[in-house]
């Protein structure tokens, strides 16, 4: 039995699998929220989590406050969070 290129695009936006995809997503920027480190808080209220569509569902988490790369060079926050929420799975 073959799977046609239709079925995989319809499995990768299948709406349950989104909504994995953004718990998951939501879990791991809180989990990255929970480790940053607080001067002003602005850091950790720029983290986001976001889903971006491309020939599937993505989840993104994105710190967007202006210093966010240099705390990230630093701490290493975000990185360290990912890799032990991929070690736990």
């Amino acid at each position: 039995m073959a799977i046609s290129n239709w079925d995989l695009d319809a499995l990768t936006r299948d709406p349950g699998l989104v909504a994995f995809t953004q718990r998951t997503t939501e879990q791991l920027a809180a989990a990255v929220r929970a480790n940053a480190p607080e001067d002003s808080g602005d850091y950790k209220d720029g983290i986001q989590a976001s889903l971006k569509y491309q020939e599937r569902v993505v989840g993104v988490v994105e710190a967007t406050d202006p210093k966010s790369l240099i705390i990230e060079a630093k701490t290493g926050v975000m990185a360290r969070t990912v890799k032990r929420s991929a070690r736990r799975r």
